[in-house]
């Protein structure tokens, strides 16, 4: 087959980068699995908290924010609610400084989550946090890739990538792709795509985070809770689908694969929240792990290759993929058709490739 623009990688920012490359030309994208969004973006936490993150990420958030506004039911109102033990006062002024949190007393969170105990010292709420509909996101995406003619191709590994004078053949599934530009959107694979391209490797390291899910605390309605943070990003919790799921909040470093929670690591989390609530963890409905996958500098890689500008990076999304996708594929597009970007220059040097010489 074909094509102006060949995607690697079926999640989050691989579909979006498909729908806004198919205003420009012809587009085909190859994923792995027999589904989309198997691995990181079918197990994100899937919040909109645009103040999470490091600041060029933050700002690439904030500029995915009419996006999701502008499209019916992808958001509900969540909010976020950090708690602190006395001990714990440094870690959580800096979560409430860098992420905009109002201080609330301990009595008033908890009136957010009635579950709290007298262990919570410092508390602190936001407004500022949704959660995503990240199917109907993806689904979005997808749609209005294929409306264009782009085409999707699930199961179908690459097996070979070979430079060309025009562009990329790339072997997937069994079939011969050829493109003029290669987006490597494989997420915690990415840099053995690069290998396979005989691209240079730029470090990204993939990262291990477990989730669980258990029963709604003592019974009780979750469905106005807010997502609860321990200070310093200890642990989470967040309501969904009437239960509630509890992470360890680990960055485990890991090679790529298809990722499972750690039993010992998920009953660590749990006692750390165990110790902020009056109901104990009595059993689990299910557990699950994703690979969070960051660049040295820990901000997403959107930009040309520095040394082969027909490889194009769209990478390192850590735990930011969902809520940085609108605006992430929107600049990956505007780069790679020579547009003005509407974000600052400072941003888009942030994510250039290039700062890894």
């Amino acid at each position: 087959m074909n094509t102006d623009f060949l995607i690697i990688g079926g999640g989050i920012a691989g579909v979006s980068a498909a729908a806004r490359l198919s205003e420009l030309g012809s587009v085909a994208l190859v994923e792995t699995e027999s589904n989309l969004a198997h691995h990181a973006s079918g197990r994100s936490a899937a919040l909109y908290e645009p103040r999470y993150g490091a600041p060029a990420v933050v700002e690439l958030s904030l500029a995915s924010g009419d996006h999701f506004r502008s499209h019916p039911d992808l958001l509900t109102p969540r909010g976020l609610l950090i708690v602190a033990k006395a001990e714990e006062g440094d870690a959580f002024r800096h979560d409430v400084d860098t992420m905009h949190m109002t201080p609330v007393t301990p009595d008033e969170a908890r009136s957010m989550v009635p579950v709290l105990n007298d262990q919570v010292a410092f508390a602190a709420h936001a407004d500022h946090a949704w959660d995503i509909d990240t199917d109907l996101l993806l689904q979005n995406f997808a749609r209005e890739a294929r409306s264009r003619g782009a085409r999707i191709a699930t199961g179908a590994p690459v097996t070979a990538i070979t430079r060309t004078a025009t562009g990329w053949t790339v072997t997937a599934g069994g079939e011969d792709f050829t493109a003029t530009t290669l987006i490597n959107a494989a997420g915690a694979w990415v840099d053995v795509i690069a290998k396979m391209a005989g691209v240079q490797p730029l470090g990204f390291q993939p990262n291990r985070r477990s989730m669980a899910r258990i029963p709604a605390p003592g019974g009780h309605d979750l469905s106005r809770w807010p997502m609860i943070f321990g200070a310093g990003e200890t642990w989470y919790a967040k309501p969904d689908a009437g239960a509630l799921i509890v992470s360890p909040a680990e960055e485990h470093p890991m090679d790529p694969h298809d990722a499972w929670a750690d039993d010992m690591v998920l009953a660590e989390g749990l006692a750390r929240y165990e110790e902020m609530v009056s109901e104990p963890v009595t059993r689990l409905i299910s557990n699950w792990a994703g690979l969070r996958t960051f660049s040295p500098d820990r901000v997403l890689v959107i930009g040309r290759d520095a040394r082969d500008p027909a490889f194009f990076w769209l990478a390192g999304q850590g735990g930011y993929g969902f809520q940085s996708s609108p605006a992430a594929s929107q600049l990956a597009a505007d780069l790679i058709g020579g547009r003005a970007t509407g974000l600052s220059a400072d941003l888009v040097a942030a994510l250039d490739p290039a700062r890894f010489g």
